[in-house]
C-alpha cells in the first residue's frame, strides 16, 4: 500500500474517515474496511463514536486480520479541551474509548477554544457549552494556541502520541506556530478536493515539511445530508471528471480520489458500504496526465463547505469564523 511521509513514520495515503458514521454501523464498517485492506483511520472525539470504533478494531486484530502496529490510527483534541492541563486527559479518554495505548498520530481540531466541559457533564461536549440553555451559544474561551500545542507536545513526551498535528489551520497560523513549536508539527489536515484545491495553504505545509490530509475529498457528497450542500455542487457529476474517468475505466470519484493522491495529499473518504470502501482503495492502476490533473484542478471555485464561519452562526447561535 502506498504510503506518505508523516515525520519519521509512514502513513497509508488512503485512510477511512470516519465522521458521521452511525455509532450503531461503524463497528462493522471499520471490521470490513481493515478486512479489505485498510490499515488508515481517522477518528475523533468529536465523531461521538470512538468506543465503537474501537470494537472494530478490536474484533479485528484478535481475528488476526492484523497488529496494532500494522495500523495507523488518528483522532483529535476538541476545542474545550485547549488549556494544556485538558489536553492529556482528552488524549487518553479518546485512548481508552478505543482501547489503544498510543496514537500514531493526534491533531489540535480547530483552532478554536471554548470553555472547558467536564466529561462527567457530557461527553462528546460538542458546541453548545450549555444545550439546555434559554438560548445556546458557543462559550469561547482565552486559551493562546502556543498554550494548546505545549500541552500536544508533552503527549509525544509521555508516549500518548507518536506524531502531532493541527487541522483547519490557515497558512499565518502554521507561520506562527513554526516559530513556537519544540515539537513541530508533522500533518495538517484540511478540506480540499477540486472545488476547494487550496494551492498555496498545501505548498506552505509542504514547504515546513508537514504532511497533508485532503479531508471531504469527494467534496460535497458529506455535507447533503446536513444542508450544507445542494446536489448541484457534486463534483462528481462534473463533466471533466466523467471523460476522464471513462478513459481510464473507473469511478468519477476513483478519479478525484486520485487526483488528491497525485497532488501529494493523503485522502480520508468515508462510506460503510462495502463495495465503496473497496473502490476507494483501488486508486493504484491508473495514473492521471498532466493535463487531466489540471483540467480537475481547474475546477476550483473555493467552495468550502465545512466554514465555522457559517455553520456556527447557523446552528449554534454564535459567529465564529476562522477563515477570511
Amino acid at each position: 500500500m502506498q504510503t506518505i511521509a508523516v515525520g519519521a513514520s509512514s502513513m497509508p495515503v488512503v485512510g477511512l474517515g470516519l465522521w458521521k458514521i452511525d455509532p450503531a454501523n461503524v463497528a462493522q464498517a471499520v471490521y470490513d474496511a481493515i478486512k479489505i485492506g485498510y490499515r488508515h483511520l481517522d477518528s475523533a472525539a468529536d465523531y461521538a463514536n470512538e468506543a465503537d470504533v474501537g470494537q472494530g478494531i478490536k474484533r479485528a486484530i484478535e481475528e488476526g486480520l492484523c497488529t496494532r502496529e500494522e495500523l495507523w490510527v488518528t483522532s483529535k483534541l476538541w476545542n474545550t479541551f485547549h488549556r494544556e492541563e485538558h489536553v492529556s486527559a482528552a488524549c487518553r479518554k479518546s485512548l481508552d474509548d478505543l482501547g489503544l495505548d498510543y496514537f500514531d498520530l493526534y491533531l489540535v481540531h480547530f483552532p478554536i477554544a471554548l470553555k472547558y466541559v467536564d466529561f462527567a457533564d457530557r461527553y462528546p461536549p460538542e458546541w453548545l457549552f450549555d444545550p439546555a440553555a434559554e438560548a445556546p451559544t458557543m462559550q469561547r474561551d482565552r486559551v493562546p494556541l502556543s498554550e494548546t500545542w505545549s500541552g500536544m507536545e508533552r503527549l509525544v513526551d509521555h508516549g500518548l502520541a507518536r506524531q502531532i498535528g493541527v487541522c483547519n489551520y490557515n497558512s499565518g497560523l502554521l507561520h506562527d506556530l513554526m516559530n513556537y513549536a519544540r515539537i513541530k508539527p508533522t500533518m495538517l489536515q484540511i478540506e480540499s478536493h477540486p472545488y476547494l484545491t487550496q494551492d498555496a495553504l498545501i505548498r506552505t505545509a509542504q514547504e515546513y515539511g508537514m504532511a497533508v490530509t485532503a479531508f471531504s475529498p469527494l467534496g460535497a457528497s458529506s455535507y447533503l445530508e446536513l444542508d450544507m450542500a445542494s446536489q448541484q455542487e457534486t463534483v462528481l457529476s462534473e463533466g471533466v471528471v466523467g471523460e476522464i474517468a471513462q478513459r481510464h475505466g473507473v469511478s468519477p470519484a476513483q478519479v478525484v480520489l486520485r487526483w488528491g493522491l497525485q497532488r501529494g495529499t493523503s485522502v480520508i473518504p468515508k462510506t460503510t458500504k462495502p463495495e465503496r470502501l473497496a473502490e476507494n482503495l483501488a486508486l493504484s492502476g491508473f495514473e492521471l496526465s498532466q493535463d487531466e490533473m489540471a483540467a480537475i484542478s481547474g475546477l476550483n471555485k473555493n467552495r468550502r463547505f465545512n466554514d465555522p464561519g457559517v455553520f456556527c452562526a447557523d446552528a449554534f447561535n454564535t459567529f465564529h469564523a476562522i477563515y477570511d
